[in-house]
């Protein structure tokens, strides 16, 4: 298991997950209506399905899983691809990387640019693949330097770190994407989401049979703590 600092909440998860987005949404709406967003930081780890799965994570089945999942958290913000599908992002390797690269600048630069990546691609429709929209993402971001950011992607600073803490994810056991761990050794995988599929993976569609979303208030609280 990682090593987590003491206020900081470690998650490992890939940016096209649509689970990873409620569990995203969920901590940041959590932490700040608890005030503590100056004691509690995300540190956001790479699982990219991709390499995971071996293929791009297929279109339907992102869309089988938003059609549920925007049902049960609908202030994260959703919307089924709205742009033309030959823009659909087949890899989030980049986006991964520069999330990463961010945490060149703070961890709060990288978890800022982390939600509007996420934003970009599940709400925005926007084709998160490409490094002219990753670097977009990252001008509309406060506090997040666009230009040290694409310095960066140009030097690959960071591209190393996504094979490394998915090989870490690999080795460690993580279950998936979202996958979330607090300083005092607490891991969850998709907390407080009991879900199963009707039928298969590939022509079905995903159906939550439990939801405890305060869970996250727990989270974030245990997390402050360990920083007291």
């Amino acid at each position: 298991m990682p090593d987590v600092s003491p206020g900081t909440i470690l998650v490992s998860s890939d940016l096209s997950c649509p689970w990873a987005r409620v569990a995203v949404h969920r901590l940041h709406e959590a932490r700040k209506q608890l005030g503590l967003e100056d004691r509690v930081t995300l540190d956001h780890r790479a699982f990219p399905l991709e390499t995971h799965d071996g293929r791009p994570t297929p279109k339907r089945l992102v869309d089988a899983e938003v059609a549920v999942l925007g049902a049960i958290e609908p202030g994260a913000g959703w919307q089924l691809w709205q742009s033309p599908d030959f823009t659909y992002p087949v890899s989030t390797l980049l986006a991964l990387e520069a999330v990463q690269a961010a945490k060149e600048q703070s961890l709060k630069a990288s978890e800022r640019l982390d939600r509007a990546l996420r934003s970009a691609f599940f709400e925005h429709s926007r084709c998160i693949a490409l490094r002219q929209v990753v670097l977009e993402v990252a001008a509309e971001c406060d506090g997040v330097d666009q230009e040290a950011l694409q310095a960066a992607l140009d030097e690959g600073t960071a591209r190393r770190l996504i094979f490394e803490q998915y090989h870490a994810a690999i080795t460690g056991d993580y279950a998936g994407s979202p996958h979330i761990f607090l300083p005092e050794g607490t891991h969850l995988f998709n907390p407080g989401i009991k879900a199963h599929w009707v039928g298969s993976r590939e022509t079905g569609f995903p159906a939550v049979h439990a939801d405890r979303p305060e869970i996250y208030t727990d989270l974030v609280r245990r997390a402050a703590a360990a920083a007291s």
